[in-house]
């Protein structure tokens, strides 16, 4: 019983952490919608934006090709 009552508090704090996080959409100045898991990070020194896609892959783009960004929510 303690095992199920463990699982069941570890499962519940998961659910709760990944609610936490959030996803950012980006509309480019070309029409193009991206979806980031997380928020992006700007470099201000190379001028890019770093993002995940919703695949996990990491992506790059140039912050002057993002017309707007916005939290999902």
């Amino acid at each position: 019983m303690k095992k199920l009552s463990a699982v069941l508090a570890i499962c519940a704090m998961a659910f709760t952490l990944a609610a936490c996080s959030s996803n950012y959409v980006m509309h480019t100045n070309d029409g193009r919608t991206i979806v980031s898991e997380g928020k992006p990070s700007v470099d201000s020194d190379t001028g890019m934006i770093s993002y995940k896609d919703a695949n996990g892959n990491k992506q790059q783009i140039n912050r002057a090709d993002v017309k707007e960004m916005v939290e999902m929510q």
